[in-house]
């Protein structure tokens, strides 16, 4: 039975990886930009991140899902006419990015002010001081909330079957109505291959923690 489910649970599983890469990519790289401009407090575009920010971690990714699959497509505007796929990585990469601008503007927040006055003192710019100094040491804060982040996106993905999307946990209910009496089975092969594909990003994130946090001290 195993052979006749495994095709179906690794299709899944693809899926759900090349869903979640782009998620964590491209929120990542929101969360960079959007936390670094926030940090700045420049006026008018600091609210309008906070406004982001509420919105994207104030609602569930679920209702978040709903809007941009079902209710933008109804505006008849045709940049957002979204399929199923466009719709859940679109979401995924404002939801990710939410949670990684939090995170980038309070670990930029949390470093000694001293830092960035210092490097002002002996002649940098306020990008220069930005990108060489206060950066490189906040990266040291701003990994181990991020591991944490990017699993709870690859689990969030078990809902984006309400799209249309055949990713794992679907998969996995495909599976059992076809061997209804393994459900147990089923499921706990479904739970095995979310931990094979968590497990090393929380593994890659400990030793990201420890390389750059290495550098970090070093630059210090």
């Amino acid at each position: 039975m195993i052979q006749s489910i495994t095709p179906f649970l690794l299709e899944g599983l693809w899926l759900t990886f090349r869903i979640t890469i782009i998620g964590i990519v491209v929120g990542s790289l929101i969360g960079l930009v959007l936390g670094t401009l926030r940090s700045l407090r420049i006026l008018g575009l600091t609210a309008l991140i906070g406004l982001y920010i509420h919105l994207f971690r104030g609602s569930p990714f679920l209702v978040q899902l709903y809007i941009f699959y079902y209710l933008l497509p109804e505006l008849g505007v045709a940049w957002l006419q979204f399929d199923s796929m466009q719709a859940a990585v679109i979401t995924l990469c404002l939801y990710t990015g939410s949670y990684v601008t939090e995170i980038v503007n309070s670990a930029i927040a949390a470093l000694p002010k001293g830092q960035d006055e210092a490097a002002r003192a002996v002649g940098m710019t306020k990008a220069q001081s930005l990108w060489y100094v206060v950066l490189p040491q906040a990266l040291r804060m701003i990994i181990p909330p991020m591991s944490g982040v990017f699993v709870i996106i690859i689990k969030s993905t078990a809902i984006l079957s309400v799209v249309g999307l055949s990713e794992l946990t679907r998969q996995g209910q495909i599976a059992s109505l076809r061997f209804p009496g393994d459900l147990m089975l089923i499921y706990a092969c479904v739970a095995v291959l979310y931990f094979v594909y968590c497990y090393p990003v929380l593994k890659f994130a400990d030793w990201a923690e420890k390389r750059i946090g290495g550098v970090t001290l070093k630059m210090r």
